[in-house]
């Protein structure tokens, strides 16, 4: 069911406070990796903290995922091409 499904996580982010974007990238064993994005480090320590962000990491450990790493990372270096 897509409400219960790790995408669902990503509609919530969407809606919380300092969203900034969402990437999702995933290899053909099924592995995969997404980015999330916030304003500030509040706005994603608030997001680790929300209860229903909380719920959906739950459920991805009951019935997802055998596995995972969550990183929060400030850039370190940011550098951007543009062909205007």
């Amino acid at each position: 069911e897509e409400s219960q499904s790790p995408d669902s996580a990503a509609g919530m982010a969407r809606q919380a406070p300092g969203f900034v974007s969402f990437k999702s990238f995933a290899a053909e064993d099924g592995e995969r990796v997404s980015l999330i994005e916030f304003e500030s480090r509040d706005a994603a320590h608030q997001w680790g903290d929300h209860a229903e962000h909380r719920d959906a990491q739950k459920l991805g450990r009951e019935r997802f995922f055998s596995e995972y790493t969550i990183q929060v990372c400030p850039p370190l270096r940011t550098a951007e091409f543009r062909r205007d």
